[in-house]
């Protein structure tokens, strides 16, 4: 057995270069190009330890390390000094962002009996961390304003503008009145959002045990799903506005940047809102009476879940410091040899609301193993044509600050030089999960089908293809079995890539795993060592996959000759999102018909309930018909020169790509960069000039949630008819825009070098 073992490792040692050398071409690379750099690829692959993972993530979430704490500071100063002990280039970069705390918070029952909510999350035994009551940051939301309220309390479900609509035709105000909704359906800003729109004066939200607690598994500390004191912190700060520093739009917050007046902000809450547990919602919920909640409704805790108003009654009291704290950015250089001047930028954050073993350090510690794979790479003679840039973002939890005041203080410079930005954020065990700009979806499907799924054995393409064949919910089998590509995700907001694609128009991918290791710990004072190395990725290979997958995708990137983008499964994904435009305008005008003409008919849908009917709602007038010409003359346009360019491609990588010699590579990696770039508009979005990108955005009343063509989507959701007319004009100039881009890259690759 011994000598066999020998034959095979040797056998396993010959093969590894012919597989590099037998593997197809990749994108943007000759023959032999490609051939070198599958041999580094498999190289950095084999770096990555679990152990180092572990460790990182052990030391990183030892203590909380929340903006501005004392823990958050050292950790960037380690992750720095690791950089330079690895060989490579680490500075620190610091901003001064407003981070307001709480210093009073109180929340009470009045009437009819009087209940007094704890709002705190006690330590569990045989959780050492969970206890470092004096360094945690209590229960609160970030960005909600100071406030001190009194009212009748109304149950409004997850809060969204649909909730609302349902309220209306129970006979149910919101005005003058604090609600209660809960967690999910929507990102967390949005609901007190949309209570002050109605009229509200406060809000409560609080996690239902049927989303993440004892409806979903064991609670922690037996289990991994949130226990009845366990609350959800977070940054309600109206971020489809803009993220950021809220005194600093636009620009970076730096020391002498200059501020608005608190008073000026537009991003805080216009109501008093707080977070709090099933524990401490339960005896408000209790004492509701009024209609019935509909089924929809109705979460897991023991009680009838009733709307109100009535005679419960509650007092809401908050007040906070509103102070400046310094956020520090790690920002490490490996400078690019042939094209330094085109950057490959990857980054994570590092801060947490409270220990954040989960989220962010789980992707945090890959991205540290990825830079020193890179480190040793670099010592081997190893060399990109790119220059890369790793960030470890600070401030990503109150409303991804770091990356935001980086990107903006380093605009100009970004537009010129940044050819893509890949993030992650928490990372989980099971199947890949991608998203990111279509230019990328061939690049990145290409890479998932090299990193081999740790616990199945097969690549994680393979696994995520099987995933969603599975999928009860999967209405699009029989594309995937017969596409060459998974499609990926569009991306919306929610993380530290936003400031990169949604404002300044550079491509954009956000990776990770999960799926199998659901828990309600998000937020919370147990996300830590303890629950992630109980009931995650605790062997930590998922985290090792991260960092290969990541880390190919950014040496790949940095490496090719021409930059892969590819613009056939951009313009295909491109005309399915308009295709859903065209079909929402259809589909609300049919629907106005015909809900007009059941209200006139007196027979009109009840509520599901036949003790409390819902009120018919009122007539409407009927839309008009848009004009979609525009819209459909800029797609013709990008299709038309996706397809040529595609062609030049095809005849550039002929003869083992010996034509990418004879022309101006950096002219047509230029010219390419430049397509994203014609994705967005100087004056952004209506209401919100911040997000420049027509293409991806995060809804206004989603949050998170990504509106693809959001301009001409949300005008004919809010029934804006006339300026639904006018984006979708704006936005076939932008598709236009774009494929004059491609044709400008086409033009150089086909052009000889002078």
């Amino acid at each position: 057995m011994r000598r066999f073992a020998a034959y095979l490792l040797c056998f396993t040692l010959v093969m590894l270069p012919l597989h590099a050398a037998d593997a197809p071409t990749l994108r943007g690379y000759s023959a032999e190009s490609s051939r070198v750099q599958r041999q580094w690829e498999e190289k950095f692959r084999a770096i990555p330890e679990p152990g180092n993972l572990r460790d990182y993530m052990r030391r990183l979430s030892a203590r909380p390390h929340h903006v501005g704490s004392p823990y958050d500071k050292d950790n960037a100063e380690w992750i720095a000094a690791k950089a330079r002990e690895w060989g490579l280039d680490a500075t620190i970069e610091s901003f001064d962002v407003l981070f307001p705390t709480p210093k009073e918070r109180l929340l009470e029952m009045t009437e009819p009996t009087r209940y007094h909510a704890k709002i705190e999350e006690p330590a569990v035994a045989g959780d050492p961390t969970s206890g470092q009551k004096s360094e945690q940051l209590p229960v609160y939301n970030a960005y909600s304003i100071d406030g001190d309220v009194t009212g009748p309390l109304v149950y409004v479900n997850y809060g969204v503008p649909a909730d609302y609509e349902q309220l209306d035709r129970l006979g149910i105000s919101v005005k003058g009145a604090i609600v209660i909704a809960r967690y999910g359906g929507s990102w967390r800003g949005i609901k007190p959002k949309v209570a002050a729109e109605h009229g509200a004066i406060g809000c409560l939200i609080y996690s239902d045990p049927r989303d993440d607690g004892y409806q979903q598994g064991d609670i922690f500390p037996a289990g991994p799903m949130r226990p009845p004191d366990g609350a959800q912190r977070g940054s309600v700060m109206d971020m489809p506005v803009y993220p950021g520093d809220p005194l600093t739009p636009g620009i970076g917050a730096t020391r002498n940047a200059k501020r608005l007046a608190l008073k000026d902000v537009t991003t805080l809450t216009k109501i008093p809102v707080m977070p709090i547990s099933y524990g401490d919602a339960q005896p408000l919920l209790q004492a509701l009476k009024g209609p019935l909640a509909p089924a929809a409704w109705r979460g897991a805790l023991p009680i009838t879940y009733h709307v109100g108003p009535g005679a419960t009654r509650v007092h809401l009291k908050l007040a906070f410091n509103w102070d400046i704290k310094p956020l520090y950015d790690v920002i490490v250089r490996i400078p690019g040899s042939t094209y330094p001047d085109e950057w490959i930028i990857r980054g994570n954050h590092h801060d947490a609301w409270v220990n954040g073993a989960e989220d962010p350090i789980s992707g945090m510690a890959p991205e540290m193993e990825e830079m020193r794979a890179l480190g040793a790479l670099l010592k081997q003679g190893w060399k990109p044509k790119r220059t890369i840039i790793y960030c470890a973002w600070d401030g990503e939890e109150p409303g991804l600050l770091g990356s935001t005041e980086w990107a903006e203080a380093h605009a100009a410079e970004l537009k010129q030089k940044a050819a893509v930005y890949i993030n992650s954020d928490g990372n989980g065990r099971g199947v890949l999960e991608a998203e990111g700009s279509h230019t990328l979806e061939l690049f990145i499907n290409t890479v998932a089908r090299e990193i081999q799924d740790p616990e199945a054995n097969v690549p994680v393409w393979t696994r995520l293809r099987d995933a969603r064949l599975t999928n009860p919910e999967t209405t699009n089998r029989g594309e995937l079995r017969s596409r060459a590509d998974l499609r990926i995700g569009a991306l919306g907001s929610g993380s530290d890539y936003t400031a990169f694609l949604d404002h300044l128009g550079i491509a954009s991918l956000n990776l990770g795993f999960g799926g199998e290791d659901r828990g309600g710990i998000y937020h919370s004072i147990y996300d830590d060592f303890y629950w992630y190395t109980h009931f995650s990725d605790t062997k930590f290979v998922y985290g090792r996959a991260l960092a290969q997958l990541a880390g190919t995708a950014v040496i790949r990137l940095a490496g090719a000759d021409l930059l892969p983008f590819d613009f056939d499964g951009f313009t295909d994904t491109v005309r399915r999102y308009i295709d859903e435009v065209e079909a929402l305008a259809r589909d609300r005008r049919q629907q106005t018909i015909e809900r007009n003409r059941m209200i006139d008919d007196g027979v009109y849908a009840a509520a599901d309930d036949p003790r409390h009917p819902l009120a018919p709602p009122p007539r409407e007038a009927v839309p008009p018909v848009l004009n979609f010409a525009p819209l459909e003359n800029g797609y013709a346009a990008l299709e038309r020169t996706a397809q040529a360019y595609s062609k030049a491609l095809a005849q550039a990588a002929e003869n083992g790509g010996s034509e990418l010699a004879r022309v101006s590579l950096r002219d047509v990696n230029a010219r390419l960069i430049a397509v994203e770039r014609a994705l967005t508009l100087s004056d952004g979005l209506p209401q919100r000039p911040w997000f420049e990108n027509q293409i991806y955005a995060p809804g206004f009343y989603t949050g998170y949630g990504v509106k693809t063509l959001p301009a001409v989507r949300e005008s004919i959701e809010q029934k804006q008819w006339k300026l639904a007319d006018e984006e979708i004009v704006r936005v076939g100039k932008v598709l236009e825009n774009a494929g004059e881009a491609i044709d400008g890259a086409t033009a150089a690759l086909t052009r000889p070098a002078r």
